[in-house]
Order: C-alpha cells, then sequence, then structure tokens
C-alpha cells in the first residue's frame, strides 16, 4: 500500500493496529446512531468495499458499510485485501473530504487523492457525505466525551494543525 518516496510519521508506526480497533468501532457506531439513513443513502453500493489508504500513515482502512452491520478496520499495509474502491490520499485531504470541506472533484484532478474501482459506489459515498448537514469529524470528536479533547488533540497532531494554547 506504501505509495513510493513516502515516509510516515515516526511517532505511529510501533501503534499496535489492536489499540486502534476500538476506536474504529467507536466511529462507525457513532456514524450509525447519529445518522442511521446515511448508510441507507448508499444504496447497493452499501455491500461494496471501500479501501481508503492515508498515504502518511502506516496503516489503510476498510470500510464495509452495509446498513445492518457497518465496519471499519485498520490493517497492516503489507495485507492485501480484496475491494470494489480504492481511496488514496493524506490523511488531512482525506478528512477534509469526509467532512465536505473541499472539492472532491478538483482533488481528483489535482491528483490530490487517488480514486480506483468501481465509480458509481464512490458517487454513492460521496453523496451520501455530502447529505450531512454538520461536521462529521468535529461531531466524531464530541462523541468521545471526557476525552474529545485529548482526542481533537491527537487530530490537530495528525493533520500538523496548531495545538491550542489550553
Amino acid at each position: 500500500m506504501e505509495e513510493e518516496g513516502e515516509v510516515y510519521p515516526l511517532y505511529l508506526p510501533s501503534l499496535p493496529l489492536f489499540l486502534l480497533q476500538p476506536i474504529l468501532n467507536h466511529i462507525v457506531e457513532f456514524v450509525r446512531r447519529k445518522n442511521p439513513d446515511i448508510f441507507m443513502r448508499l444504496g447497493p453500493s452499501a455491500n461494496k468495499i471501500f479501501l481508503i489508504n492515508p498515504t502518511d500513515l502506516p496503516f489503510f482502512l476498510i470500510l464495509k458499510p452495509n446498513h445492518l452491520r457497518p465496519s471499519l478496520r485498520a490493517y497492516n499495509n503489507k495485507t492485501i485485501i480484496d475491494h470494489d474502491v480504492y481511496i488514496s490520499a493524506k490523511f488531512i485531504t482525506l478528512l477534509k473530504l469526509i467532512d465536505a470541506q473541499t472539492d472532491s472533484d478538483a482533488l481528483f484532478f489535482n491528483r490530490d487523492i487517488k480514486i480506483l474501482g468501481d465509480s458509481e459506489a464512490m458517487v454513492a459515498l460521496r453523496n451520501a457525505l455530502d447529505d450531512l448537514d454538520d461536521s462529521l469529524a468535529q461531531n466524531l470528536i464530541d462523541s468521545f466525551g471526557l476525552l474529545s479533547a485529548p482526542a481533537g488533540k491527537f487530530i490537530n497532531f495528525l493533520t500538523g494543525k496548531p495545538r491550542s494554547k489550553n
């Protein structure tokens, strides 16, 4: 999965992926509860497998958006997984894309994001995300309750945003 010339941040290669899985489970369950129809909006594409590759992280994600049992799992970049859609970009770009903070067509044509595979499924996912009324990323951070401040700082750390002085 690693793209040529890409260097991963030094602070993540030692992160055991099993520690990440409860966070990913929380994310997919939160999205399912907060926006119950998001996976239904995908129609037949809800049964597709989306490989999401943040090129600046040492793992990739597999999203199975089935409306009955959606899942999001992390895998080591050396793992080979069959998939229907491949989405690849830097983590911050993917985060902005999920939150509709940027034009996905511009990202694609500027080659900031790489999309391969079932284009109908990708368009269905993009449309479902675009239909969300508020910030998915901020809602996710807030969903961690007492841990929302550290979660926000961790996301800021990953995305290179400056830390708050608080």
